[in-house]
């Protein structure tokens, strides 16, 4: 794939990952700073971005990403724009990051202005982390080339990123922005224009049950979260969330949020409709061949061998792995 022109509108923390993500990739990037300021202003921003670019390339350096030598040449591939040449940095570029402060307005002023300057075939994708894209695509000139692309912070590391494409998203827009972060490493998933997206969305139930544990004194923090980092992080490293209960069995997440919701007395734990209705249809999981997954002609014997290797290199990693005690 060719080596596109990258802008990031906004030169704050989200703009930054995203310019180091494509110039470790070799893409040329513009940071673009889309409020106006005077000289010495800009120049401070300018100075503050580019250490801070410099210090997250030394940090990988560091930590074994590649040699240190490659810093220079990968933070010349980054340049930031002040607002008065932003028209022709968007001009030049194929794909528009947004990615100014999270407030509706201030989103839409900047989308409606930037792609009014970027050349209609230009790919615009916000990174909100709320707004639906349906909610701004309204301000968007040509909305058929704008939706949300989701990174998770730190956007140079995480790889998953959630695009969400709107109604009036052309689907070859969506694929070849999906295309081009698959290029430089990432894992992008296509979602619904949904609040919270997937993770989002996940995590923000897993991360209030943890604290409500820790308010109800069922452990204190730091044991909850060994717990989360060797068991519930350590099994979700390898498994999706929903091949795990395949993995497991419908039956076993049915049953057991049964009786959750009434020792705990909470609601929270009722299992969805979609559960009871696998069980009906004997889509239990592995043991049935079928599931949320489909495992019908897989060697199921090799499948689960693959993922319990991957479980014994987690082991490795945490130094947790042990040979056999001799007698």
């Amino acid at each position: 794939m060719s080596r596109d022109n990258i802008a990031a509108l906004g030169a704050g923390r989200m703009g930054r990952g995203i310019a180091v993500a494509f110039a470790y990739a070799g893409h040329d990037v513009a940071v673009i700073d889309f409020k106006p300021r005077d000289n010495a202003a800009f120049d401070k921003l300018a100075t503050d971005a580019r250490d801070d670019i410099r210090r997250t390339l030394a940090m990988l350096a560091r930590v074994g990403m590649f040699a240190s030598d490659r810093i220079e040449p990968i933070l010349a591939r980054v340049r930031i724009v002040p607002e008065a040449d932003a028209a022709a940095a968007l001009r030049d570029a194929t794909i528009v990051f947004e990615g100014v402060p999270e407030v509706v307005d201030l989103k839409r002023e900047a989308l409606a202005r930037a792609s009014a300057m970027a050349a209609s075939e230009t790919i615009i994708a916000s990174t909100t982390s709320t707004i639906l894209v349906d909610d701004l695509s309204r301000t968007v000139a040509h909305p058929e080339r704008f939706l949300n692309a989701h990174w998770l912070n730190p956007a140079y590391l995480v790889p998953l990123v959630e695009v969400s494409p709107g109604k009036a998203t052309d689907p070859a827009i969506t694929a070849r922005l999906k295309a081009v972060l698959e290029s430089i490493g990432k894992v992008p998933v296509i979602c619904a224009a949904t609040p919270g997206y997937i993770v989002p969305r996940i995590q923000a139930l897993a991360m209030n049950e943890a604290a409500r544990m820790v308010e109800e004194g069922v452990a204190s923090a730091g044991e909850i979260d060994k717990a989360i980092k060797y068991g519930f992080g350590f099994r979700f490293a390898v498994l999706g969330m929903l091949e795990f209960i395949d993995w497991g069995g419908g039956d076993i997440l049915h049953y057991a949020s049964r009786y959750l919701t009434g020792a705990l007395n909470s609601e929270r734990y009722a299992a969805p409709d979609i559960i009871g209705r696998n069980m009906e249809q004997g889509r239990i999981g592995l043991s049935t061949q079928q599931g949320f997954l489909d495992y019908a002609g897989m060697d199921v014997d090799a499948y689960r061998e693959l993922r319990l290797k991957a479980f014994v290199e987690l082991l490795k990693h945490f130094e947790l792995a042990r040979p056999p005690a001799r007698d």
